[in-house]
């Protein structure tokens, strides 16, 4: 296995570069997926999001070391950093449309529960009536995607709030009152944002509490009521789910999994992992591989030439109309 870093590109095989804050971009399944022979080698975007359209065909998605079977139709959601690959079955249809995170961002101000449905992978099988319905929402969204008409931004933006209304709607994401705030829902945003930019650092919450200009209690609270979790707790997360995937997707030790992230001691970090996984990082890399793991996720959680523009309970059942090819 490799001692490099997990690819990270801006679309698939495309180096970095910068993320406009409106950015939309559409193209068909076969863009990319054909001439890799229908399977994408594990990667991950950093500041953007997937939402998958699959119309015909399946295969399989791995995110994060968890593999589920694909049907179709269905709506796939790939958050950012997500480490996410495939392996589809010949031929599949469909398409991917890939959003810049802050686009994502303020789609979900129109409806507190998009945040909650595009805040993790999930697979969400959609009725067979769904099928033309989503094409037709995809057709309108690349069309306007290829002009600058008055109304264009209004009209991509209120398709893609159909299309993924569709999917929240499939899922049946739970529509009792949420005790969000704007206020708390405001502070954890931008604590999640740093958590993503400085995690490696190992800095103590004082110090994001800080940054973001409250103090520990406040801190305290919004975490509490938003995310269900301490600040302590977001930040260990975080260092814990990139640690899961050094050891699933790279080559490197323990010891240097555990200095990318902060610890310089390799013992209290692998302390820190058994204490929230229940195992040791070697035992972890040894049972946890992607290949060894195949989720039947009935409740669609797991745990994500175009055209672009600047301006996700489903039920997931084994495709049988192909055989799914083997991991390359």
């Amino acid at each position: 296995m490799s001692k490099q870093p997990i690819p990270s590109f801006y679309l698939y095989g495309e180096p970095h570069r910068l993320v406009d804050g409106d950015f939309v971009h559409v193209e068909t399944l076969e863009d990319r997926s054909r001439p890799s022979e229908w399977t994408i080698q594990p990667h991950s975007h950093g500041e953007l999001m997937h939402v998958f359209v699959i119309l015909d065909g399946g295969g399989v998605m791995t995110a994060d070391g968890v593999r589920i079977r694909l049907s179709a139709p269905s709506l796939l959601i790939m958050p950012p950093t997500i480490v996410h690959g495939f392996e589809f079955l010949e031929d599949t249809e469909g398409f991917v449309v890939t959003m810049a995170s802050s686009y994502v961002a303020e789609l979900s101000r129109h409806d507190t529960r998009l945040a909650e449905f595009l805040d993790r992978p999930r697979a969400v099988e959609l009725e067979q009536e769904d099928g033309p319905r989503v094409e037709g929402l995809v057709a309108d969204l690349r069309r306007e995607l290829s002009w600058s008409a008055p109304g264009h931004r209004a009209t991509v933006t209120a398709t893609m709030l159909l299309l993924l209304i569709t999917g929240l709607r499939r899922l049946g994401v739970s529509t009792r009152a949420s005790p969000r705030t704007g206020t708390h829902a405001s502070i954890v945003a931008r604590l999640r944002e740093r958590i993503e930019q400085r995690f490696r650092l190992r800095e103590p919450v004082s110090a994001h509490a800080r940054a973001l200009g409250v103090s520990q209690t406040a801190l305290r609270v919004a975490c509490a009521r938003i995310a269900g979790r301490s600040p302590g707790q977001m930040l260990d997360q975080r260092a814990l789910l990139e640690a899961q995937r050094s050891l699933l997707y790279t080559g490197l030790s323990v010891a240097e999994i555990g200095f990318s992230l902060g610890f310089r001691d390799p013992a209290y970090f692998s302390r820190f992992f058994q204490r929230n996984t229940g195992m040791s990082p070697r035992r972890y890399r040894e049972t946890r591989r992607p290949e060894t793991r195949i989720a039947h996720a009935a409740s669609g959680d797991m745990h994500g030439a175009g055209t672009r523009s600047a301006v996700g309970s489903g039920q997931v059942h084994d495709p049988t109309r192909k055989r799914v090819p083997g991991p390359a």
